[in-house]
């Protein structure tokens, strides 16, 4: 980890503390050890400035990161060599599990334009967004759920906005395993019941795109033995 990245951790999860210890820990181990978040700082991923949709936001960590590593870079802190970080228009989380919007709007209080909401992902309204988020959560709902929740965001994008997906590999054995295990543990932490879990592998998940209409784009993010992969789909 590199020394940005550790202090953008540091800070982001700093606004759970008054959402109570747990909100905390998990935001720092979360923030600091997956490496989505410094990924979603690479150039090009994610647009200059945009209106984030985040389906499945779990407790909001996604805009606390950004709204750190632009806090950061308005200061005058950003290192000159790293180029500047998305810049946050505007956010929206939709989250199925009560007790995580609790501690996400706990921290996230006093942000402008930024708003959780407790609801079903499938269900929800798709408010115009420059990027669209499903990240490790498309394995909680059905197969047919899945297929028709991304069809209704592919009709729901502008030409140059995109979705960010996260999946795991079915055909990975161990390593899947070992993450959708993980991925059930933290659903149970944040006051859910045991899920039930309906992977595919990866090929199939790139089938399912290119057949609704997104080009696609992958980036390979193992990390801790993981078989997962961030997909990166834009209208075709």
């Amino acid at each position: 980890m590199t020394p940005l990245i550790r202090q953008l951790a540091t800070a982001a999860a700093a606004a759970y503390r008054p959402a109570g210890r747990w909100a905390w820990h998990f935001a720092r181990g979360k923030l600091g050890g997956d490496p989505l978040f410094a990924a979603l700082l690479a150039p090009g991923l994610l647009p200059r400035r945009g209106r984030y949709l985040d389906l499945g936001c779990g407790q909001g960590l996604l805009a606390a990161w950004l709204l750190a590593a632009g806090r950061r870079h308005a200061a005058g802190s950003w290192p000159a060599q790293v180029p500047p970080p998305p810049a946050l228009a505007g956010y929206h989380g939709v989250e199925l599990l009560d007790a995580a919007v609790r501690r996400g709007r706990i921290a996230l209080a006093g942000a402008d334009h930024v708003s959780l909401a407790g609801g079903d992902m499938t269900a929800a309204p798709l408010p115009p967004a420059d990027v669209v988020t499903l990240i490790d959560v498309l394995h909680y709902i059905p197969p047919d759920a899945q297929r028709a929740l991304l069809a209704r965001i592919r009709a729901s994008l502008a030409p140059d906005a995109r979705l960010l997906l996260r999946v795991g590999d079915a055909s990975a054995g161990l390593a899947y395993r070992l993450s959708r295990l993980t991925d059930s543990l933290v659903v149970v932490a944040h006051g859910g019941r045991w899920p039930q879990l309906h992977g595919r592998r990866l090929a199939d998940w790139l089938g399912l795109l290119l057949a609704l209409g997104y080009r696609c784009e992958t980036h390979p993010m193992g990390g801790a033995g993981f078989a997962n992969t961030l997909i990166v789909a834009r209208p075709d």
